[in-house]
């Protein structure tokens, strides 16, 4: 990897409109405590609930204390314009919509997990405004986000995935239990097919569990996934990192404190444990490192990911891929890559060159071609 010779202006955007604002705060907070200001110049840009954009250095302190009458000091837009790639405050005390200030922007490292910072909408805005960013594109991130969509691919390319079944809320209103128990069998994963962190996320063990957790799963989507459940299972995940040539880390394992990984096994009773490495044979780590950049490679990602797996004896289950992955002092994404010998400050450098990187390739692409006639112009 080539050196990064001159500081940076990384922004870090986080927050947002999603039932994973809380867990991206606090993996913000670890992204900008280990970044290295020798090298880089930090910009924290917050998104609240509502969508308001803030910045400052205070603005992670402001959306943690959600206090709403002091955010329209610090309030910014991004504006699309490649030519500008610019960060504007906006000062609503003397004037709507005045430009005060700017802040010219190198990379945005995007900390936003779930809709609206993981699914892709962000970085067509970032792709719009012309700036570099870490992780997966617009395909890459959409993919990743949508549950349904990269089980299909994963299926498409023969990878082992588990039996699954999708609804939209308008199929379900001609669907019975009945129908999807004779594709399934109990127990059954139920999830919003476009959140993280476990959000929404429940297992049913019979009839009435399926019929309460599909109710809550629409709480979150319009579009759910249901997964055959597989009891006495273990939960692996890996890290990938790369652009066109992805390297796996080692894999983990994770003892949940509940029945599953649940929210709040994951965040809030601090009884889960990570085993890293896994203890797994050489065999059976060179298969699931195998699958975790095949997965990646399938589902057009880029930068980062964090691959999870089942597994049922010798048996690998493609389970999902996150795109953002959690990046709070015990997510497993960053651990893996330190049990593999990339430090965590090393891992960032690394995401923010790949970032810049994938930039510069696109750059070297034509965005104009010239017709043999101008017949354009005479219509």
């Amino acid at each position: 990897m080539s050196k990064i010779t001159k500081k940076i202006k990384v922004a870090v955007i986080f927050g947002g409109r999603s039932g994973e604002h809380e867990v991206s705060l606090v993996s913000a907070a670890s992204v900008m405590q280990a970044l290295d200001r020798s090298k880089y110049d930090l910009l924290p840009i917050g998104i609240t609930k509502e969508g308001r954009w803030v910045s400052g250095e205070n603005s992670l302190g402001l959306l943690k204390e959600i206090k709403e009458e002091l955010l329209p000091a610090v309030k910014v837009i991004l504006t699309c314009d490649p030519a500008e790639k610019k960060l504007f405050k906006i000062d609503d005390n003397n004037q709507k919509n005045v430009l005060t200030s700017q802040e010219k922007i190198d990379v945005v490292f995007p900390i936003i997990h779930g809709t609206y910072g993981e699914d892709g909408s962000l970085q067509g805005l970032l792709e719009m405004a012309g700036i570099p960013y870490v992780g997966a594109g617009v395909l890459g991130s959409a993919i990743g986000m949508d549950k349904v969509v990269q089980k299909k691919i994963f299926l498409h390319d023969k990878l082992p995935v588990t039996k699954f079944i999708s609804l939209t809320r308008s199929d379900y209103q001609n669907y019975s239990i009945k129908q999807i128990l004779n594709k399934l069998k109990l127990p059954i994963f139920v999830k919003p097919a476009n959140l993280g962190s476990s959000v929404g996320i429940n297992k049913a063990h019979n009839e009435n569990e399926l019929k309460e957790f599909i109710k809550i799963a629409f709480d979150y989507d319009n579009k759910i996934i249901l997964e055959q459940g597989i009891n006495k299972i273990r939960e692996i995940e890996v890290s990938v990192l790369g652009n066109s040539q992805p390297i796996a880390s080692v894999p983990g394992e994770i003892v949940p404190s509940n029945e599953f990984y649940d929210y709040d096994a994951k965040y809030v009773d601090g009884k889960s444990k990570a085993i890293i490495p896994a203890k797994l044979s050489p065999k059976l780590v060179s298969k699931i490192q195998k699958i975790a950049v095949q997965a990646y490679q399938s589902a057009e990602c880029s930068g980062m990911a964090r691959v999870d797996f089942f597994l049922k004896g010798q048996k690998v289950y493609l389970s999902e891929i996150n795109t953002i992955p959690g990046f709070t002092s015990i997510s497993m994404y960053p651990k893996l890559w330190e049990a593999t010998g990339l430090s965590y400050s090393e891992l960032l450098d690394r995401l923010i060159y790949l970032a810049l990187e994938k930039d510069q390739q696109k750059k070297q692409l034509k965005t104009s071609y010239e017709p043999k006639n101008n017949w354009y112009q005479q219509s």
